[in-house]
């Protein structure tokens, strides 16, 4: 039972041994070790087969569109659809292991939280984690081209480099980061394969840039010449404005999500509850 819970419990006139009795453990963040910590390298092992998957949707679910459609817009929303339920399903299946980052920002980002003690990924696990992740990215990016029959490995030329498709990345990381680490401070967790997967489906089309948000997925992306793929000279860019967007979203969630003051006597309670929900210190999203 959560502190909030115990609270409401007492002022309903429950006895103190009912409301001090034990309950669920509870919920750790996305990335966080579940109580049963599995070892390292099945975590490492679901982050790469998980961001291995989820490239592989993407730039499968783009040459099928392609091949299907000439029309422009049914190819992204063929290759959004995809990646939606894609997502969510390696989320609500990868979760309860690693915390299905499948994204190197979200595993930054999460260490950064949790250097002080707090729930997360350590050092040790975030040098595991991202190699392993960007891995998996080149891994499903080949394998999709290999299940199409394109050639294995060829650069990509879709040139990405404009301002506006930057500025895009920044805006797409940020809230992605803001919605995973936002779930978790509210303790809503149980929501995260929905709802970071929503995110990235309207993110495909309220981005300029469609939506990148993750440095491995961009990675990966540079070894299709396909729809979904980005051209190496683009990657840098992308990954340096998806890294400041994690930082601008990890100051949005201080920002909002900061903890609130105990209410006092004439003193309003309005987002007492809220403010009194477990925080904590990192964040499924998950992501793409």
């Amino acid at each position: 039972m959560t502190a909030t819970e115990a609270t409401e419990h007492d002022s309903a006139g429950e006895s103190p041994a009912a409301a001090e009795a034990p309950g669920p453990e509870p919920r750790p963040a996305p990335g966080a070790t579940p109580p049963q910590t599995p070892p390292l390298i099945a975590r490492a092992a679901a982050e790469l087969v998980g961001t291995a998957a989820l490239v592989a949707v993407v730039v499968g679910s783009g040459i099928q569109a392609t091949e299907l459609t000439k029309d422009v817009g049914l190819q992204l929303l063929a290759n959004s659809t995809a990646t939606v339920f894609g997502l969510g399903v390696l989320i609500t299946l990868l979760g309860p292991v690693s915390g299905a980052h499948f994204n190197p920002a979200v595993t930054l980002a999460e260490w950064w939280t949790a250097r002080r003690g707090g729930a997360g990924v350590g050092p040790r696990e975030a040098a595991v984690y991202v190699p392993a992740q960007v891995t998996g990215a080149i891994a499903g990016a080949i394998l999709a081209d290999a299940m199409f029959g394109e050639p294995l490995v060829a650069w990509s030329t879709h040139d990405r480099s404009a301002g506006h498709l930057l500025l895009g990345e920044v805006v797409a990381t940020a809230g992605l980061i803001l919605l995973v680490f936002g779930l978790a401070r509210t303790d809503r967790l149980r929501f995260a394969p929905v709802a970071v997967a929503s995110y990235i489906g309207a993110a495909y089309w309220f981005t300029s840039s469609t939506s990148f948000a993750n440095p491995a997925v961009t990675i990966g992306r540079a070894f299709t010449d396909t729809f979904a793929g980005i051209a190496p000279g683009s990657v840098a860019g992308f990954i340096a404005m998806q890294l400041i967007g994690a930082v601008v979203g990890l100051g949005l969630v201080a920002l909002i999500f900061m903890p609130g003051r105990a209410a006092t006597g004439g003193q309003s309670t309005a987002g007492a509850t809220v403010s009194s929900l477990p925080i904590a210190d990192s964040t499924d999203g998950s992501t793409r």
